[in-house]
């Protein structure tokens, strides 16, 4: 029994490692550098950021939660079309080029759309060559509407693959039940089919929450000027002023939002679990 039991220790070692070295001592050396000062508890450092990046955390906030709404959306109508479409080869096309931008990362995708969202981008230039817009109509995406238009791009894949899982697993009889009685598809949609599936639609949407208030890349190549996110600001604190204390504030206030939702879903998640 002894030796099963440090051969099992033994084999989850490495992982226990990394994740003391990679996350752990970065974590507790954040949140020490942020709440002292000069070797005594502090909140000066919470003042400073507040002080400075206040808005940036409230413009944080606003993409985040914004990309997420938009998200949920664009997932819950690519999932829904895939489970409930009645046109094979509609859904097949769909099926089969929803799930790429899972596979560019982040600081690929802001590139790609630093070129599409431009005035002169391709975007605007498509819409000029079709006769949509006049050349003089053109305007720059390039702002926290680009942010949110590459976070919506770049997550809404990972959410429908999750979402889409859950709905192909439903009982399909309650779906053609819901059809035989009259309902459309949209009715079935968000009334039967919806409802079942909500619990990993929340899963998918914290996870994508939690990755885009992470995420540096985006912000700084799609929209540099401020105000900006929060990402942005622990950088430039890091690189331009050596100031590790203001900058783990705004990760520690960054942990505090992530929490935040966490706990707003594992909330959610007992609630329904006492009511069933």
């Amino acid at each position: 029994m002894t030796q099963s039991r440090l051969l099992a220790l033994g084999l989850v070692a490495p992982a226990l490692a990394l994740v003391a070295a990679l996350f752990l001592y970065p974590l507790g050396f954040s949140l020490v550098a942020a709440f002292t000062k000069d070797g005594a508890l502090s909140l000066a450092h919470f003042g400073k950021a507040f002080e400075l990046y206040s808005v940036d955390i409230v413009y944080t906030l606003f993409i985040v939660l914004l990309s997420g709404v938009l998200t949920a959306l664009a997932a819950i109508a690519i999932a829904g079309t895939l489970t409930l479409g009645e046109t094979p080869w509609a859904v097949a096309v769909l099926k089969a080029l929803y799930r790429w931008p899972l596979f560019i990362p982040f600081i690929v995708a802001g590139q790609c759309m630093r070129t599409f969202l431009a005035k002169n981008g391709l975007m605007n230039n498509s819409f000029v060559a079709m006769g949509i817009i006049e050349p003089l109509q053109a305007t720059s995406l390039l702002d926290w509407r680009g942010i949110v238009i590459t976070f919506v791009w770049k997550q809404a894949p990972f959410v429908t693959l999750l979402l889409a899982g859950a709905m192909a697993s439903l009982d399909r009889s309650t779906i053609e039940a819901g059809r035989n009685l009259g309902a459309g598809r949209l009715r079935v949609l968000f009334e039967i089919v919806l409802p079942q599936v909500m619990p990993t639609l929340l899963v998918a949407l914290v996870l994508s929450f939690v990755t885009t208030m992470s995420v540096l890349s985006v912000p700084m190549m799609v929209a540099g000027s401020q105000p900006t996110m929060m990402t942005v600001d622990m950088a430039f604190r890091i690189n331009a002023y050596g100031d590790y204390p203001v900058a783990n504030a705004l990760g520690v206030i960054s942990y505090a939002i992530t929490g935040l939702a966490a706990w707003f879903y594992l909330r959610q998640s007992i609630r329904r679990e006492v009511a069933a």
